[in-house]
């Protein structure tokens, strides 16, 4: 695809799918944040969905329908699931209190150790972090993104990588060599290399 996920204001366009799938291609997979998701992607394992949930509870409730789907789904067809959901939880603090809902769901479906759920979002702040640090660039998004996960394939890839360890500071580092300015222009489709 070579059409820029962004609109002339910098803004994703409306397409929020379209948007997703060049941000888990060019920056997910292209800059390697996780080493584990390019396998699953070229395999075609990876659900990607868009919500069309406007309140926190709409969304808890597609959130449940999609856990329940990847549980009862073998892997080699779904190996895990991104809801994309731009029209709830679009304020990071917002986003961030609902993750409590989502491990609430898990443990409601009886779930735990089975799945789990990672975040991403436009506005990631990690915790003692400034806003425009470059390390945040590691978990956002386009979109607000719940990404569900099987632990197994979790462990599986964690136990078949030489040092799972370094795979946050190596994208921190990353982020700190391109820069947000990189980061965007890799987005953009400007700088593949």
């Amino acid at each position: 695809m070579t059409d820029s996920p962004l609109t002339a204001d910098g803004t994703p366009p409306e397409d929020p799918i379209a948007a997703t799938r060049l941000w888990l291609e060019r920056i997910v997979i292209g800059l390697n944040l996780c080493p584990f998701a390019k396998a699953v992607y070229v395999k075609d394992q990876v659900r990607i969905v868009l919500s069309d949930a406007t309140t926190p509870e709409a969304l808890v409730e597609e959130l449940a329908e999609e856990l329940v789907r990847l549980r009862d789904t073998p892997a080699e067809q779904i190996d895990t699931t991104l809801i994309v959901h731009p029209q709830v939880l679009t304020d990071f603090l917002d986003y961030n209190d609902f993750l409590d809902n989502a491990d609430a769901a898990i443990e409601a479906l009886d779930l735990q150790g089975i799945l789990q759920v990672a975040s991403f979002h436009p506005q990631y702040q990690f915790d003692g972090v400034a806003p425009d640090d470059a390390s945040n660039y590691t978990n956002r998004a386009p979109y607000p993104i719940l990404h569900l996960l099987r632990e197994d394939s979790v462990a599986m890839a964690v136990a078949a990588y030489p040092d799972p360890d370094v795979i946050v500071e190596r994208n921190i580092a990353t982020l700190d060599r391109i820069g947000v300015d990189g980061w965007w222009r890799r987005l953009r489709g400007e700088d593949l290399s």
